[in-house]
């Protein structure tokens, strides 16, 4: 019996129910954030919940959802990668930004 049902549609399925377990999946290199604006924006992934939430950077949101990541383990991977959006784009302030969590005690062991 022939499936109706594209490859791409039957990957999804699996990729969701394989999420279903508890266990963190990730093939490759995952990025937390996506800069937008020079800096100003940014998109955060959320390993946790799955879910990308469009925050401007100097918010409060912006420091408690990375204060989640890194509450869930993530924190030293985020700030690698705060520091290399700092040394790949000078001028768009993600090194206060990196200052900025660290002054709010994000990357802390908790």
């Amino acid at each position: 019996m022939a499936s109706n049902t594209s490859k791409t549609a039957r990957a999804s399925v699996r990729a969701g129910q394989a999420g279903q377990g508890g266990a963190l999946s990730v093939l490759g290199e995952f990025k937390y954030l996506i800069p937008l604006a020079n800096g100003k924006y940014a998109y955060v992934r959320n390993l946790t919940n799955g879910k990308t939430v469009h925050l401007k950077t100097d918010s409060d949101a912006f420091v408690e959802e990375l204060r989640v990541l890194a509450g869930a383990g993530h924190g030293a991977k985020i700030r690698a990668e705060l520091s290399g959006l700092a040394t790949q784009f000078p001028g768009h302030g993600w090194d206060s930004t990196e200052k900025r969590l660290v002054d709010a005690g994000v990357f802390e062991a908790a």
